[in-house]
Protein backbone atom coordinates (compact mmCIF):
# COMPACT_ATOMS: atom_id res chain seq x y z
CA UNK A 1 0.00 0.00 0.00
CA UNK A 2 1.29 3.26 -0.85
CA UNK A 3 1.46 5.98 1.74
CA UNK A 4 0.30 9.81 0.85
CA UNK A 5 2.45 12.81 2.84
CA UNK A 6 -0.49 13.31 4.77
CA UNK A 7 -0.50 9.96 6.65
CA UNK A 8 3.38 10.68 7.02
CA UNK A 9 2.47 13.60 9.04
CA UNK A 10 3.40 13.90 12.76
CA UNK A 11 0.56 13.24 15.10
CA UNK A 12 0.29 16.93 16.51
CA UNK A 13 -0.86 16.53 20.68
CA UNK A 14 -1.52 20.11 22.96
CA UNK A 15 -0.38 18.79 26.19
CA UNK A 16 -1.39 21.70 28.08
CA UNK A 17 -2.95 25.30 26.83
CA UNK A 18 -1.78 26.89 30.27
CA UNK A 19 1.01 24.66 31.35
CA UNK A 20 2.24 26.50 34.86
CA UNK A 21 6.18 27.95 35.18
CA UNK A 22 6.19 28.46 38.81
CA UNK A 23 9.81 29.82 37.93
CA UNK A 24 8.48 32.66 36.20
CA UNK A 25 4.70 32.93 37.55
CA UNK A 26 4.01 31.87 34.19
CA UNK A 27 1.65 29.49 32.06
CA UNK A 28 2.64 28.87 28.50
CA UNK A 29 1.09 26.18 25.79
CA UNK A 30 3.12 23.35 25.50
CA UNK A 31 2.56 20.87 22.44
CA UNK A 32 4.41 17.74 21.48
CA UNK A 33 4.66 16.20 17.61
CA UNK A 34 5.07 12.60 17.97
CA UNK A 35 5.78 10.21 14.57
CA UNK A 36 3.59 9.68 12.62
CA UNK A 37 3.06 6.06 13.75
CA UNK A 38 4.19 6.81 17.55
CA UNK A 39 0.87 4.95 18.28
CA UNK A 40 1.43 1.46 16.51
CA UNK A 41 4.52 0.78 17.57
CA UNK A 42 6.74 0.46 21.13
CA UNK A 43 9.35 2.67 19.93
CA UNK A 44 11.27 4.62 22.66
CA UNK A 45 12.22 8.20 20.73
CA UNK A 46 15.06 10.77 21.27
CA UNK A 47 13.22 13.94 22.06
CA UNK A 48 13.90 17.70 20.63
CA UNK A 49 12.53 20.77 22.67
CA UNK A 50 12.44 23.46 20.46
CA UNK A 51 11.67 27.16 21.64
CA UNK A 52 8.93 29.80 20.20
CA UNK A 53 6.49 27.30 19.61
CA UNK A 54 3.68 29.54 18.04
CA UNK A 55 6.25 30.12 14.97
CA UNK A 56 6.93 26.38 14.31
CA UNK A 57 4.10 24.75 12.48
CA UNK A 58 0.95 27.96 12.63
CA UNK A 59 1.24 28.73 8.88
CA UNK A 60 -1.07 32.11 10.32
CA UNK A 61 1.72 33.00 12.46
CA UNK A 62 2.70 37.11 12.90
CA UNK A 63 6.24 36.32 11.03
CA UNK A 64 5.41 33.25 9.37
CA UNK A 65 6.42 29.74 10.16
CA UNK A 66 9.33 27.02 9.96
CA UNK A 67 6.42 24.44 8.87
CA UNK A 68 8.14 21.68 11.39
CA UNK A 69 5.03 19.54 10.47
CA UNK A 70 5.72 19.11 6.98
CA UNK A 71 9.54 19.03 7.27
CA UNK A 72 8.92 16.06 9.76
CA UNK A 73 6.45 14.53 6.92
CA UNK A 74 9.36 14.75 4.23
CA UNK A 75 11.58 13.34 6.60
CA UNK A 76 9.37 10.19 7.22
CA UNK A 77 9.00 9.54 3.75
CA UNK A 78 12.40 8.80 3.70
CA UNK A 79 12.51 6.83 7.13
CA UNK A 80 13.52 9.55 9.26
CA UNK A 81 10.69 10.09 11.65
CA UNK A 82 12.32 8.51 15.00
CA UNK A 83 12.44 11.46 16.91
CA UNK A 84 9.40 13.29 19.45
CA UNK A 85 9.61 17.45 19.33
CA UNK A 86 8.05 19.38 22.34
CA UNK A 87 7.37 22.98 21.34
CA UNK A 88 7.11 25.71 24.15
CA UNK A 89 5.06 28.70 22.93
CA UNK A 90 7.17 31.95 23.78
CA UNK A 91 5.91 34.75 26.54
CA UNK A 92 5.11 37.25 24.16
CA UNK A 93 6.34 40.24 25.80
CA UNK A 94 8.10 38.39 28.27
CA UNK A 95 10.05 36.79 25.76
CA UNK A 96 13.51 38.74 25.81
CA UNK A 97 13.86 39.00 29.36
CA UNK A 98 12.61 34.77 29.82
CA UNK A 99 14.95 34.02 27.05
CA UNK A 100 17.94 36.19 28.59
CA UNK A 101 20.13 33.87 30.81
CA UNK A 102 22.43 36.96 31.49
CA UNK A 103 21.97 40.62 32.79
CA UNK A 104 21.40 43.40 30.06
CA UNK A 105 21.74 47.32 30.66
CA UNK A 106 18.53 47.69 28.81
CA UNK A 107 16.64 44.65 29.56
CA UNK A 108 17.75 43.69 33.22
CA UNK A 109 17.75 40.71 35.19
CA UNK A 110 17.45 38.02 32.48
CA UNK A 111 14.94 34.94 33.72
CA UNK A 112 16.63 32.44 31.26
CA UNK A 113 18.11 30.75 33.71
CA UNK A 114 14.83 29.62 35.54
CA UNK A 115 13.51 28.97 32.74
CA UNK A 116 15.66 26.50 31.88
CA UNK A 117 15.55 25.18 35.38
CA UNK A 118 11.87 24.73 34.90
CA UNK A 119 12.54 22.37 31.88
CA UNK A 120 15.19 20.39 33.72
CA UNK A 121 13.54 19.91 36.71
CA UNK A 122 9.51 19.36 35.26
CA UNK A 123 9.25 19.35 31.88
CA UNK A 124 11.58 16.94 30.70
CA UNK A 125 10.64 14.25 33.26
CA UNK A 126 6.89 15.00 32.55
CA UNK A 127 7.86 14.32 28.82
CA UNK A 128 9.77 11.20 29.67
CA UNK A 129 6.74 10.05 32.50
CA UNK A 130 3.94 11.02 29.52
CA UNK A 131 5.85 9.39 26.46
CA UNK A 132 7.80 6.72 25.12
CA UNK A 133 11.46 8.54 24.75
CA UNK A 134 15.28 7.87 24.65
CA UNK A 135 15.92 9.66 28.69
CA UNK A 136 19.97 9.83 28.33
CA UNK A 137 22.03 13.00 26.70
CA UNK A 138 22.70 11.68 23.98
CA UNK A 139 19.09 11.71 22.90
CA UNK A 140 18.14 14.79 24.31
CA UNK A 141 18.03 18.22 22.42
CA UNK A 142 17.31 21.59 22.78
CA UNK A 143 16.89 24.69 19.74
CA UNK A 144 15.58 27.44 18.61
CA UNK A 145 16.40 30.70 16.76
CA UNK A 146 17.50 34.67 18.05
CA UNK A 147 16.70 35.21 21.66
CA UNK A 148 15.46 31.15 21.60
CA UNK A 149 18.99 30.18 20.07
CA UNK A 150 20.75 32.33 22.70
CA UNK A 151 19.06 30.48 25.58
CA UNK A 152 18.96 27.03 24.23
CA UNK A 153 23.03 27.34 23.68
CA UNK A 154 23.40 28.60 26.94
CA UNK A 155 21.45 25.90 28.50
CA UNK A 156 23.53 23.36 26.47
CA UNK A 157 26.74 24.81 27.47
CA UNK A 158 25.49 25.44 31.46
CA UNK A 159 23.93 21.41 31.85
CA UNK A 160 26.22 19.42 29.75
CA UNK A 161 24.48 16.51 31.32
CA UNK A 162 21.59 17.13 30.10
CA UNK A 163 21.29 18.44 26.45
CA UNK A 164 23.59 16.47 24.04
CA UNK A 165 22.01 18.26 20.80
CA UNK A 166 21.61 21.77 20.23
CA UNK A 167 20.13 23.32 17.02
CA UNK A 168 21.11 26.65 17.35
CA UNK A 169 19.70 29.30 14.51
CA UNK A 170 21.22 32.89 14.45
CA UNK A 171 21.29 33.40 18.20
CA UNK A 172 21.36 36.70 19.42
CA UNK A 173 24.65 36.78 20.58
CA UNK A 174 24.77 40.78 20.59
CA UNK A 175 22.85 40.89 23.54
CA UNK A 176 25.53 39.65 25.90
CA UNK A 177 29.51 39.22 25.56
CA UNK A 178 29.20 36.61 28.50
CA UNK A 179 28.14 34.00 25.84
CA UNK A 180 31.77 33.93 24.61
CA UNK A 181 32.96 33.18 27.90
CA UNK A 182 30.58 30.48 28.87
CA UNK A 183 31.84 28.76 25.57
CA UNK A 184 35.24 29.01 26.32
CA UNK A 185 34.71 27.98 29.47
CA UNK A 186 32.68 24.69 28.30
CA UNK A 187 33.86 21.20 29.33
CA UNK A 188 31.37 18.67 27.81
CA UNK A 189 31.29 15.61 29.83
CA UNK A 190 30.15 13.49 26.94
CA UNK A 191 29.86 14.21 23.07
CA UNK A 192 28.11 17.38 22.50
CA UNK A 193 26.74 17.76 19.04
CA UNK A 194 26.42 21.59 17.96
CA UNK A 195 24.40 22.61 14.71
CA UNK A 196 25.17 26.71 14.29
CA UNK A 197 23.63 28.16 11.81
CA UNK A 198 23.61 32.06 10.50
CA UNK A 199 22.53 33.91 7.62
CA UNK A 200 24.95 36.08 5.93
CA UNK A 201 22.20 39.32 5.77
CA UNK A 202 20.72 38.93 9.36
CA UNK A 203 22.44 42.56 10.70
CA UNK A 204 25.83 43.79 10.62
CA UNK A 205 27.27 41.84 13.33
CA UNK A 206 25.58 38.90 13.21
CA UNK A 207 27.48 36.85 11.22
CA UNK A 208 30.96 38.22 12.45
CA UNK A 209 29.87 37.20 15.61
CA UNK A 210 28.32 33.33 15.08
CA UNK A 211 32.05 33.20 13.28
CA UNK A 212 33.51 34.20 16.28
CA UNK A 213 31.54 31.54 17.88
CA UNK A 214 32.96 28.75 15.17
CA UNK A 215 36.40 29.99 16.39
CA UNK A 216 35.64 29.40 20.36
CA UNK A 217 34.01 25.74 19.44
CA UNK A 218 36.88 24.76 17.10
CA UNK A 219 39.95 25.93 19.16
CA UNK A 220 38.09 23.78 22.09
CA UNK A 221 38.48 20.34 19.22
CA UNK A 222 41.53 21.29 18.89
CA UNK A 223 42.51 20.84 22.33
CA UNK A 224 40.56 17.85 22.68
CA UNK A 225 37.33 18.64 23.72
CA UNK A 226 34.37 16.01 22.68
CA UNK A 227 32.14 18.09 20.34
CA UNK A 228 30.78 17.20 17.28
CA UNK A 229 30.00 20.35 15.70
CA UNK A 230 28.84 21.63 11.65
CA UNK A 231 28.10 25.25 11.08
CA UNK A 232 25.86 26.30 8.23
CA UNK A 233 25.68 29.67 6.80
CA UNK A 234 23.36 30.91 3.95
CA UNK A 235 25.45 34.27 2.46
CA UNK A 236 21.68 35.55 1.12
CA UNK A 237 19.78 34.39 4.48
CA UNK A 238 18.17 37.75 6.64
CA UNK A 239 16.50 36.75 10.18
CA UNK A 240 13.52 35.17 9.45
CA UNK A 241 11.33 31.95 9.89
CA UNK A 242 11.70 31.45 6.18
CA UNK A 243 14.88 30.50 6.20
CA UNK A 244 15.08 28.39 9.68
CA UNK A 245 12.40 26.59 7.77
CA UNK A 246 14.84 25.36 5.43
CA UNK A 247 17.47 24.70 7.97
CA UNK A 248 15.55 22.95 10.23
CA UNK A 249 15.67 19.28 8.21
CA UNK A 250 19.20 19.79 7.54
CA UNK A 251 20.13 20.19 11.37
CA UNK A 252 17.40 17.22 12.37
CA UNK A 253 18.84 15.05 9.97
CA UNK A 254 22.38 15.85 10.93
CA UNK A 255 21.95 15.66 15.06
CA UNK A 256 19.67 12.76 14.97
CA UNK A 257 20.59 10.82 12.13
CA UNK A 258 24.16 11.65 11.06
CA UNK A 259 23.35 12.46 7.70
CA UNK A 260 24.18 15.46 5.99
CA UNK A 261 21.99 16.78 3.15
Amino acid sequence: MTMTMTEFEPIIEVIEEAYEISNLNATRKISALLPHDYYKTDKKYPVLYLQDGQNLFNPLAKYGDWAIDKSMAKLAEEGLSDIIIIAIDHGEQERIIEYLPYYHPRFGKGKGNYYIQFMIDKLIPYINNHYRTLTDFEHTGIGGSSMGGLISLHAGLANPGVFGKMMIFSPSLWISKTIFNHTKSFKPLEESKIYLYAGGQESKEHLPNAQKLENIIRAKMVKGHNIDFHFSVNEFGNHSEVHWREEFPKAVKWLYFNKLS
